[in-house]
């Protein structure tokens, strides 16, 4: 099995803060939330069209052209074009917009242009890593996903044109960039992708991917980056999950997790961070961050001790399942 690209540092920055999700963040603030990130060893950057209608990628593409190519990992997403648009399109959770709207486009002609797109705006000579975005039911009407699903992974569609892109050397890997489980088994099973960004669905709130996926993944050499890997924040503290107002069932879930950390002396959101990052196919995790107080403390919490106790008591509680792979001890960048 050829050896797969995966992201050079276990922990990376998520870009949607940069692209003004929920709040504006000032430029100045983005640059150093950047610079902060690559103080603290943090080599893995992640970003889309979509953030912002390319006010992301502009902002990374500022904060790490200076730096050496070669030392770092990017990746961004296809699915979307965005057009010129004098007005601009503000779509939530974003506040803020760049001059564009965006067009829905999953064949291999459009993710060839989203590429060289995104390669413009970010002004920088390649990207690692290709995510098709949003191709999955909790975005799309279900009979518009199985119709963009069958553009994407059928003649001329998007895998198609990625894995070409990887061919040429373009890419360096290809996969999707979902909230969902479904396409991404979907995927792997019509196409050859490498590694996927699936947010929120391996947590120590929810572990959907262990009974089939990460299976999956092990046996065809591919890995997984966690996206979300609070639950959107819950697991730090916030009051959403999955980007709506969490349930009283969550809520008394996080509590019972609570009481636990709290009888180990554990940081829950260390705990958090680190779950994920333990199991083999997981190639890095990439909490979102929009000031350098966020981005210096996931690296914190990706590094403090946990003690062996604590993980076995939440498998002896039954709030994680006895075969998911336990942190040995602190995670590295």
């Amino acid at each position: 099995m050829n050896q797969r690209y995966r992201p050079i540092t276990r922990l990376g920055l998520g870009g949607t803060g940069l692209g003004d999700m929920y709040h504006t963040t000032s430029e100045e603030a983005g640059l150093a939330t950047v610079n902060a990130a690559w103080e603290a060893g943090i080599r893995y950057f992640d970003t889309a069209p979509h953030y912002g209608a390319g006010l992301s990628e502009h902002r990374f593409g500022q904060a790490l052209r200076r730096r050496p190519r070669d030392d770092y990992t990017l990746s961004t997403k296809v699915g979307r074009l965005l057009v010129p648009d004098p007005v601009g399109e503000i779509a939530a959770p974003f506040v803020s917009a760049l001059p564009f709207r965006r067009v829905i486009d999953y064949t291999a002609d459009g993710a060839r242009r989203a590429v060289e797109d995104s390669l413009q705006r970010l002004a920088l000579g390649h990207v690692d890593i290709v995510y098709v975005h949003d191709l999955s039911p909790d975005a799309l009407p279900r009979a518009e996903f199985e119709h963009y699903f069958g553009i994407a992974a059928g003649r001329n569609g998007a895998f198609e044109g990625l894995v070409r892109m990887r061919e040429e050397g373009l890419i360096k890997g290809w996969g999707m960039g979902v909230n969902t489980v479904e396409p991404c088994l979907r995927a792997l099973q019509q196409s050859d992708p490498d590694i996927f960004l699936l947010a929120g669905r391996y947590t120590l709130m929810e572990t959907t991917p262990l009974a089939e996926f990460f299976p999956l993944c092990a046996e065809r050499g591919a890995s997984v980056v966690l996206g979300g890997p609070y639950n959107s924040g819950f697991l730090a503290g916030g009051e959403h999950y999955d980007y709506l107002p969490a349930s009283p069932e969550k809520h008394a879930q996080r509590e019972r997790l609570r009481q636990v950390a709290a009888g180990h002396g554990v940081d829950l959101a260390a705990a958090a961070l680190q779950f994920g990052a333990a199991h083999p196919v997981v190639a890095a995790t990439i909490p979102g961050a929009s000031s350098p107080e966020h981005l210096r403390r996931n690296a914190v919490l990706m590094s403090m001790p946990i003690p062996r106790a604590f993980w076995d008591a939440l498998v002896a509680q039954g709030l994680v399942p006895p075969g998911a792979p336990l942190p040995q001890g602190p995670e590295g960048v």
